[in-house]
């Protein structure tokens, strides 16, 4: 079946991109600047809910980064105990690739985080600190800027 071809079909999609071209051109410029700012170093993500569920939503962002092009290691640094190898495994997560840290001693996660980005041999640490103070943050931001890294903190709620 076959319709009518009407002149108000034809001026649809005109007034659709008419509409659309104007109101964009300010916000892209907008959003723009803040990105041409020095590259962020520091992401946190706070999960919340059954840690089975919690483990679901982070496993496809964890492959991603064990599957990175870059030759360093991706390294988590006390993860929790529901974070076993039969679980990175099961998450399709590259194990060849991933370095599983424990503090030792004295020393705290806090420290090992930072000893690892400012090392450099991680393209990300993965740390599970929580609460971060402000201080904290920026001894993880400056460890990583030192080590060319990028450090991402998962928090769990």
């Amino acid at each position: 079946m076959q319709f009518p071809y009407t002149s108000q079909q034809a001026q649809l999609p005109l007034q659709f991109e008419a509409f659309m071209a104007q109101p964009m051109a300010p916000i892209l410029k907008e959003v723009e600047s803040p990105w041409s700012a020095e590259p962020e170093v520091f992401s946190e993500l706070s999960l919340r809910g059954a840690a089975g569920n919690c483990l679901n939503l982070l496993a496809p962002i964890l492959r991603e980064l064990s599957q990175d092009q870059d030759a360093r290691w991706l390294t988590l640094i006390a993860p929790p105990a529901s974070l076993t190898q039969a679980w990175l495994r099961d998450a399709g997560l590259n194990r060849e690739r991933i370095l599983l840290l424990q503090p030792r001693g004295a020393q705290s996660a806090q420290q090992l985080t930072c000893e690892a980005l400012r090392l450099g041999r991680s393209h990300t640490v993965v740390s599970w600190l929580n609460p971060l103070s402000k201080i904290s943050r920026q001894q993880l931001i400056s460890a990583a800027r030192t080590g060319d890294a990028q450090s991402l903190n998962i928090r769990l709620g």
